[in-house]
């Protein structure tokens, strides 16, 4: 079964999250260990709608998609930062009486669950680390925005200011992933190039997230990933192209996690939209392999 449900943060936010429960009885001893997964960017959990049809994990898992704050349904002009997510996440398995859970992130929630895995080490059985964006290895816009953070933290500031007066847009977009993932699945190589424009757009994005929370999420991607202080096990899935972050780079850097295991496919960055086959495998691979 899925559904949309609501959990209220430690400061009384009502937060939206997707709950899949699968038909068996989750109270199987012992249970499966469920899986929180964790959108990018201007995104939402309908990010991960091909994997909850089509996961092997989806069988006898319980699969948790917040919608972070300051994201999709959970509308907070905050904004919100790498402290509150991993907060959240939390709040959110304390909600569902779960002590710890794997999380899944892509891109901005791959940093997000590395955050968490420091913060709460011992809820957090293990990481699948989609195309996370550490700061040294970043290219492309995100790299010639490297020297323009601190521009970044007064205009959200003054954007914050704005907000209190009452300045702030009253209605967002939605962004239903499946609709636009399945664009890209039926484009030919010719279309798929114009369709990507699309996923990382500032044009796209801006229409459903608030402009502050846009700009916070880019200086949250440059905080320093905590990879010193995470203990538990990692599987890092990179896209081998250099749009975004350099894959060499990043898994010098990522090579100090315990138990870190690398895989690459072969593509640019948005692998969710792309390879949600080769995602799905991989990753139901691994979660088999070291929790089951």
């Amino acid at each position: 079964m899925d559904e949309k449900l609501y959990f209220q943060g430690k400061d009384g936010t009502k937060l939206t999250y997707r709950r899949w429960a699968p038909a068996q009885n989750l109270q199987s001893n012992p249970p499966a260990t469920p899986l929180v997964m964790l959108h990018g960017a201007a995104s939402n959990s309908t990010r991960w709608w091909y994997f909850t049809q089509h996961s092997r994990l989806a069988a006898d898992h319980l699969l948790l998609r917040p919608d972070l704050r300051g994201h999709g349904e959970s509308i907070w002009r905050g904004p919100a930062r790498l402290d509150d997510w991993s907060q959240d996440i939390a709040t959110l398995l304390q909600h569902e009486h779960q002590p710890r859970a794997i999380l899944v992130g892509h891109c901005l929630g791959a940093n997000i669950a590395l955050n968490f895995a420091a913060r709460y080490p011992d809820m957090c059985a293990g990481l699948v680390l989609i195309e996370p964006l550490a700061r040294e290895a970043v290219t492309g816009i995100l790299a010639r925005l490297r020297p323009f953070i601190p521009l970044l933290r007064v205009a959200v500031s003054l954007i914050k200011l704005l907000n209190r007066i009452g300045l702030y847009r009253r209605q967002l977009g939605t962004l239903d992933l499946q609709v636009l993932d399945r664009r890209v699945h039926e484009a030919s190589p010719a279309e798929l190039q114009t369709m990507l424009v699309d996923y990382g757009s500032p044009k796209h994005d801006l229409k459903v997230i608030p402009t502050a929370q846009y700009l916070n999420n880019l200086i949250e991607i440059m905080r320093p990933l905590p990879i010193a202080e995470v203990r538990c096990p990692a599987l890092v899935i990179q896209s081998s192209g250099r749009s975004i972050t350099d894959p060499k780079q990043t898994q010098t850097l990522l090579q100090q996690l315990p138990q870190v295991e690398f895989a690459t496919v072969d593509s640019e960055h948005w692998l969710p939209a792309t390879h949600p086959d080769e995602l799905c495998e991989l990753t139901d691979n691994w979660v088999l392999k070291h929790h089951n």
